[in-house]
């Protein structure tokens, strides 16, 4: 840019005096009143750009000077003095300059991981290998450890630049103390630089850290499998590890993999030179593998190195020469695998009878491949028939034993040993002891026997093998019947009672009562009446300790047996006991069978006592049906006073909402048989008792949903947004939103009966009403009704006012005359609960009565 004005400026320090451009001086003069500001600096540069390189660098120290904390301007300026040496030779002093700047920068940026990951690439840029590893250390030391994430992958690609193991191995461990998740990485590294001893035992470290994650996705077998491979190919190499312990680790930690792992062992010692030792552990490895997969690939490997072994001896021999002790020693490897092939199909059937021992299929093929060796056959039919287990086995069991005894018999040795009973015997259940030492007290043979006994034998020979059954204690209910059934029919009765005797001895409730129940009705059908205390005995004992559940039915046949052979008192008293004795859900029923048996027997005045005691034992559901009983029963007698009397104590225990049938079967026998004041009694105590009920608000509000279809959810839904209220307020309020719906709906008439809400100064409601001897009035919505009853008698008016069916409260005045005057008001309380005293009361109503005609 040509010069249009220098204007000369002294530069303090000795250096000489610097010159600027016109354009400058805004620049200069904005930095003089604001020499601390960087976009001022900043703007400068930028304007600066293009200048030669020694004016920026000027520039950018003056602002560094001033503002030495600022990592723009650091960053900026090292970019700069970087790039402006990029094409340079490393030798170049500009280089060292630039180092220079980088170490003034860090003195102020030693915490920016930036600066410190440009100035070590810079140093890794010109080859300084020591000089970039001490760099890289004072960053880890500078920075905090949260950072050092950012300098470990160019530390460490640093270090694998260069054929420096030792120094890479030191950073690595280093590395790994940070981050040991990344030791895979690490290992690479050291099988790279062949140390194949330090990268098994890594290894090995993370193979048995349950907690390690792989980054590269791989299993813990996998990384196992690694490990094995490791050891077992390089036995000269590692040296720091128990190679055989490690792989017998992996043996029982990796049981679906045995066949690799074996292989591995083996493959271990043959690279070592201990042939004899791989050759005992494939040996052992055929005989405790557990699948077919992992059989073969030790066999195949096996036999690989038998044949390895047998071509290795003939190539030595034709090298050296032949000599007598090479001859044997061929000879003998040659034998080594003429028998390992003959024995793959014995060593294949023990491979499955591992799998499954109880597989009979497998024995027989077993005993087929030993044909021709009379001892080994016995050893495998011995060891099959005190393997197998008859609830487990695959096939027939029964087979083992029949072609074991039919080897003898073959042999000629059918006295000596097909025939043999076991040496001793033992317990059924014990399962440590062979089958044919338990079987004597198998209840399905012995069952099998008894039919056969029954069917083929005779009554000797049957009743034996029952006997025995019951000696050994192995009976079933159902063997106890079916023997003294069998001796019924053989007309043997005293034996087959006995039969149910020793049954009844050996068993208890309520495993016992198919017994005492086919017992005691054979006992009845053989003997009836004539051996009645006997029977009562067999009775009695049965029903001690009888559990609730079963008591009904004996019961039942011992009433009958009383009742048919004995006397009826007897017969009452075991109903009465029966009664106590049943289940809860059996005694209503069991109580009606009581007194229709009373009824037949002694009449139905005999019944009254009955009646009362079920109605204090059973439920309330069953005591309403027996109140309604008994009160019909005393009405037929004649007994109207009893009846209502029964029917004012059943009241007590029926809500008016709920049992609407009983107090309808009440009215219906007011009608009939009462009068004027016994149905106004009536009433009295359905309000009453309508009270009792009404006593909870919960309940209150549940039938205030019932009936109003627009309110649904809780008590706060009947009057929103006033939560603070009390439930009882919003559900009077409630009641009083209903009824002026109601009187909206009802067209008005010219007679009228005003309800004023005489506190509150509410609307008046006109209704109309029909003037009787006794009659009711109603009005209002189908939802709430109001509904008023009145009746007149000589000289005295009475007038009831029931508000709906969610509601539940009187009121009663008296007048003198149905010709009181033309007007009378008095006060109504009204409460929710049904008293006065129970809740809040809203304010009084007041009834207003017309004048004569009204």
């Amino acid at each position: 840019m040509p010069e249009l004005e220098e204007t000369p400026v002294a530069a303090g320090g000795g250096k000489p005096d610097l010159f600027f451009e016109e354009e400058d001086l805004q620049y200069e003069e904005e930095i003089l009143r604001n020499p601390f500001s960087v976009k001022c600096w900043i703007r400068y540069i930028e304007f600066k750009q293009n200048a030669p390189r020694h004016v920026l660098n000027l520039i950018y120290e003056r602002a560094l000077k001033e503002l030495p904390g600022s990592y723009k301007l650091w960053y900026n300026y090292l970019k700069q003095r970087r790039k402006q040496v990029k094409n340079r030779c490393v030798t170049d002093p500009g280089y060292e300059e630039v180092n220079n700047c980088h170490e003034r920068a860090l003195v102020f940026m030693h915490k920016m991981p930036r600066i410190w990951l440009d100035y070590c690439q810079f140093l890794m840029d010109q080859c300084r290998i020591t000089r970039t590893r001490r760099t890289f250390d004072r960053a880890l030391r500078a920075l905090p450890i949260t950072q050092h994430h950012r300098i470990w992958p160019l530390y460490l690609k640093f270090v694998r630049l260069y054929p420096l193991p030792e120094t890479a191995v030191r950073v690595y461990r280093r590395y790994l103390k940070l981050s040991p998740e990344n030791a895979e990485e690490y290992i690479e590294y050291l099988r790279s630089i062949d140390r194949l001893d330090e990268a098994a035992l890594r290894l090995a470290t993370v193979v048995n850290d349950e907690r390690f994650v792989s980054k590269e996705g791989k299993s813990n077998y996998q990384l196992w499998h690694e490990l094995c491979d490791l050891i077992s190919q390089n036995p000269d190499k590692v040296k720091s590890l128990n190679v055989g312990a490690i792989i017998r680790g992996g043996l029982t930690r990796f049981t679906d993999q045995l066949g690799k792992l074996w292989c591995s062992l083996a493959d271990y010692y043959i690279r070592s030179g201990h042939f004899e030792k791989a050759r005992d552990v494939y040996e052992e490895a055929i005989q405790t593998v557990m699948t077919v997969r992992d059989f073969t690939q030790v066999f195949d490997s096996y036999a690989q190195f038998e044949e390895s072994m047998i071509a290795a001896k003939m190539e030595t021999t034709s090298e050296l020469g032949q000599e007598e002790e090479d001859d044997v020693d061929l000879e003998l490897r040659l034998a080594r695998f003429e028998q390992l092939i003959t024995r793959r199909p014995l060593l294949l059937n023990s491979v499955l009878l591992r799998q499954n021992p109880h597989n009979v299929h497998e024995w027989h093929k077993r005993v087929k491949l030993y044909e021709g060796k009379p001892r080994e056959i016995i050893n495998t039919y011995t060891e099959a028939v005190q393997t197998v287990d008859p609830f487990k086995a695959t096939g027939k069991t029964h087979t083992l034993w029949v072609s074991f005894a039919k080897f003898y018999e073959d042999n000629g040795q059918i006295e000596d040993k097909a025939t043999a009973i076991p040496a001793r015997k033992a317990e059924y259940f014990d399962a440590s002891e062979p089958v044919q030492n338990r079987v004597y007290k198998s209840l399905k043979v012995w069952s099998m026997l008894a039919d056969l006994e029954e069917s083929l034998g005779t009554f000797k020979s049957t009743k034996a093998v029952y006997d025995r059954i019951l000696d050994l204690r192995i009976a079933t209910p159902q063997i106890i019947i079916n023997y003294a059934l069998f001796l019924e029919e053989h007309t043997y009765f005293e034996e087959s009672f006995k039969a149910y005797e020793r049954g009844i001895s050996l068993f208890r409730w309520p495993n016992v009562y198919d017994i005492w129940n086919t017992y005691l009705t054979k006992f009845i059908d053989r003997y009836g009446g004539k051996k009645l205390e006997r029977a009562r005995d067999l009775f009695e004992q049965a029903l001690d300790g009888c559990p609730q559940k079963y008591a009904k039915t004996i019961y039942l046949l011992y009433a009958k047996l009383e009742e048919e052979f004995g006397l009826a008192r007897h017969a009452m008293a075991v109903y009465e006991r029966a009664t106590r004795a049943v289940q809860p859900s059996e005694q209503y029923e069991m109580y009606n069978i009581y007194i229709k048996r009373a009824a037949e027997i002694y009449g139905v005045t005999h019944t009254r006592s009955i009646y009362e005691k079920a109605i204090e034992v059973l439920s309330d559901e069953h005591a309403r049906e027996m109140c309604q009983r008994f009160a019909d029963m005393e009405c037929k007698l004649g007994e109207i006073d009893r009846a209502r009397a029964i029917y004012s104590y059943c009241s007590q225990i029926c809500d008016p909402r709920t049992t609407g049938s009983f107090w309808q079967t009440w009215k219906d026998f007011e009608i009939r048989h009462g009068n004027e004041d016994t149905i106004r009694e009536m009433l009295r105590i359905k309000r009453s008792v309508q009270a009792t009920y009404n006593t909870q608000v919960n309940f209150m509000a549940s039938q205030m949903l019932k009936v109003s279809s627009n309110a649904t959810g809780t008590v706060s839904d009947l009057a929103p947004g006033q939560s603070g209220m009390d439930d009882m307020k919003l559900l009077e309020q409630r009641a009083e939103q209903l009824a002026a719906e109601a009187e909206r709906d009802k067209p008005r008439s010219k007679e009228k009966i005003l309800f004023v809400r005489g506190a509150a100064g509410a609307a008046e409601r006109p209704l109309s009403c029909v003037r009787g001897a006794e009659g009711r009035l109603s009005w209002g919505s189908q939802r709430a009704p109001w509904i008023l009853l009145y009746s007149w008698t000589v000289g005295r008016g009475i007038w009831t006012l029931i508000p709906g069916p969610a509601w539940s409260c009187w009121a009663g005045a008296v007048c003198p005359s149905p010709r009181a005057p033309s007007c009378l008001s008095f006060p109504v309380p009204v409460s929710q609960a049904g008293s006065l005293s129970s809740g809040p009361i809203p304010p009084p109503w007041a009834l207003e009565l017309g004048g004569p005609g009204s």
